[in-house]
């Protein structure tokens, strides 16, 4: 029997916060009753198991991103688009170190649940969208995606490792990564001779 007042919604989300206090890899099934005062057996009425809960924390996190990354982008073109994106995505990975590592790790996530959330394919959606405005096509909206992506990614990555100790600050240099990013969207080298796909 699901203990009154608990739920799928309310376990994932405080699997979430504790991934952002201890990391996503050292959270456990006992934590998480712990932090909402039941006994660990009464979370699998909600979620499966351990990996079922890193999942939906992932799905959770996408969700987050996304919006905030919507939000940040809304009316916006260009380099303003680019800049915008970028800091949605570096603030949040700050603000939520757990739930940002979920989305960067490679977790099953039960299908019908990634089929009902719209954070991934929305994610899809406004960076294709933003890479437009600078005019490319496929396949070279695929390779800007993992560009930008690695860049984003190995930045915030680097930075939460405290691997930036020169004395020019990373908010600096984080300016002047995305000025180079503007630079080459805007010059994107011409297809090599059979790149179709």
């Amino acid at each position: 029997m699901a203990r009154a007042g608990l739920t799928a919604e309310r376990v994932t989300l405080a699997g979430a916060e504790l991934a952002d206090e201890v990391g996503l890899d050292r959270v456990t099934m006992s934590q998480v009753a712990r932090r909402l005062g039941v006994k660990d057996a009464s979370l699998y009425a909600h979620v499966r198991n351990l990996e079922d809960l890193r999942g939906r924390i992932a799905l959770l996190a996408a969700d987050e991103k996304t919006l905030r990354i919507a939000e940040a982008t809304a009316g916006r073109s260009g380099k303003d688009s680019l800049v915008a994106f970028a800091d949605a995505w570096r603030d949040y990975a700050h603000a939520h170190p757990g739930r940002y590592t979920a989305t960067q790790t490679r977790i099953r996530i039960d299908p019908e649940l990634a089929a009902q959330a719209p954070g991934p394919r929305r994610a899809v959606e406004l960076t294709y969208g933003m890479l437009r405005g600078y005019a490319l096509t496929e396949p070279d909206l695929t390779d800007a995606v993992r560009l930008l992506r690695s860049t984003f990614h190995g930045f915030v990555a680097l930075e939460a490792a405290g691997g930036f100790a020169h004395e020019r600050s990373p908010q600096r240099s984080w300016v002047r990564t995305l000025d180079a990013l503007h630079t080459l969207l805007e010059h994107w080298p011409p297809p090599r001779e059979g790149d179709s796909s």
